[in-house]
């Protein structure tokens, strides 16, 4: 009789790479993916700590899928991730249901904890949390059969006072390029088209395995880009430290990588980021933005910013707020500061109150909306490559097709529709032309 498998990751895309690898894992032991959690015999949840929220969706999640032991079919609960590395023994204590709890470095291990389960125990697998995995490793891929993740290292060193992740993910560490080519080479044999590099710190890839200490995001990329079938590579989370002027120059150059560029700044005022132990100051900040939009192409600027950290002033936040309007980015998700046990700016006493920082949260995203929508109307009558993701049939008989152009990442940006349209398949990456522009979305047509 087949075994069901049913999952739940959460988190970041860093997150999802580790489930995708605990699914191939089951898959090679003949687990089969259901989506109906009460037919699973077997339910896996991979956790995110990050912030409050984050922890929060977690356990509601587990408490969730915890009732399917009594009114499904399940017979083993494992919990993953970064929540159980970080409260493996509060969630073994407080949540019985739980059969198994797997730290940020086991993920290889889950099969261990299948037949501890199936023995009728507990077990709680904390391994060292300096594991990576490689190419060699089983893979079942869970986003569409034309994008992939590839996570090209693990941990951070970065120390941010704000930031758990150290803790539960440990140092910074990079795979080889070896190494991630050879997990390239084998998503591109299977059709893969798109490929997103991910890491906590992207920019700082190689420091730790080049002589000297410099490093080497460039070199790795000028050996991706020579992998047959894969026609897009974007980056995410590169920080501006170790952002060189060899890496835009390939960005700029290179038709295989997507001009799209997205830094995580959190902040612009020089006395938050000296707190939040960036390494960055505004003046920093600033000249690297400049040689961006200086570029003789356009290129897609994406941010992070968290609103409300500990001791944040009015005159500070309005600081940020007039960077943002100069500087126009062209995508920025903004969050609310998120008090952490175990972090330094969680121990501080001048926390910022929730609703002044909700008030900061959406001040900023309607000052962000009006800028997006400004940069895409911008766009009106420009021609670019767009991905076709989904075909479907609207009420009067036509097609409308959903996507995303080049300039827009997976799950964080918005959608490129296509009305009155045919003959496309998921996918296919075609020209199309930016007829309308919104705040988040654009309407195009296909360019024949």
């Amino acid at each position: 009789m087949e075994k069901q498998l049913g999952y739940i990751s959460l988190g970041c895309a860093k997150n999802l790479v580790d489930t995708e690898i605990m699914l191939g894992k089951l898959n090679d032991a003949g687990y089969i993916i259901t989506e109906d959690l009460s037919n699973a015999d077997l339910i896996i949840i991979n956790t995110c700590t990050f912030i409050e929220k984050a922890k929060e969706e977690s356990i509601n999640t587990i408490l969730e899928a915890a009732q399917y032991k009594q009114r499904g079919h399940c017979k083993g609960l494992i919990v993953a991730g970064c929540l159980s590395q970080q409260y493996q023994e509060e969630l073994f204590t407080e949540i019985p249901e739980i059969d198994a709890l797997i730290g940020t470095g086991a993920w290889d291990r889950i099969m261990q904890a299948v037949e501890a389960i199936e023995a009728g125990n507990r077990i709680c697998i904390m391994d060292n949390i300096t594991n990576m995995y490689d190419e060699r490793m089983p893979r079942m891929q869970t986003t569409p059969t034309y994008s992939a993740y590839v996570k090209i290292a693990e941990g951070c060193n970065n120390g941010c006072t704000f930031c758990i992740i150290p803790k539960v993910r440990g140092p910074f560490r990079s795979r080889t390029i070896d190494s991630i080519v050879g997990e390239v080479k084998k998503l591109a044999s299977m059709g893969v088209k798109e490929i997103v590099l991910i890491a906590q710190d992207t920019t700082h890839y190689g420091i730790d395995l080049s002589d000297d200490g410099k490093p080497l995001l460039t070199r790795l990329l000028k050996e991706l880009v020579k992998i047959d079938g894969i026609e897009w590579y974007r980056l995410l989370y590169l920080y501006p430290q170790f952002f060189t002027d060899e890496l835009l120059d390939f960005i700029v150059s290179e038709p295989k990588i997507c001009n799209y560029i997205d830094i995580p700044l959190q902040h612009i005022n020089d006395d938050i980021l000296r707190q939040m132990n960036r390494k960055d100051s505004r003046h920093d900040i600033e000249t690297l933005l400049k040689k961006i939009r200086n570029q003789p192409k356009h290129i897609t600027l994406r941010t992070s910013i968290i609103v409300g950290f500990p001791g944040e002033t009015d005159e500070q936040f309005d600081e940020l707020c007039d960077f943002v309007k100069r500087i126009k980015f062209d995508n920025m998700g903004v969050f609310t500061y998120s008090q952490e046990e175990g972090t330094i700016a969680g121990a501080r006493h001048d926390q910022v109150p929730e609703s002044i920082k909700e008030d900061r949260y959406h001040t900023l995203m309607a000052i962000q909306a009006a800028i997006s929508e400004e940069n895409n109307k911008a766009l009106e009558g420009v021609v670019c490559q767009a991905m076709i993701e989904t075909i479907e049939p609207s009420d009067d008989g036509t097609f409308l097709a959903k996507g995303r152009l080049e300039t827009q990442a997976p799950d964080v940006d918005g959608n490129m529709y296509i009305e009155n349209c045919e003959n496309l398949t998921p996918g296919t990456i075609c020209n199309v032309k930016i007829e309308q522009g919104f705040a988040y979305d654009v309407v195009c047509n296909l360019m024949d």
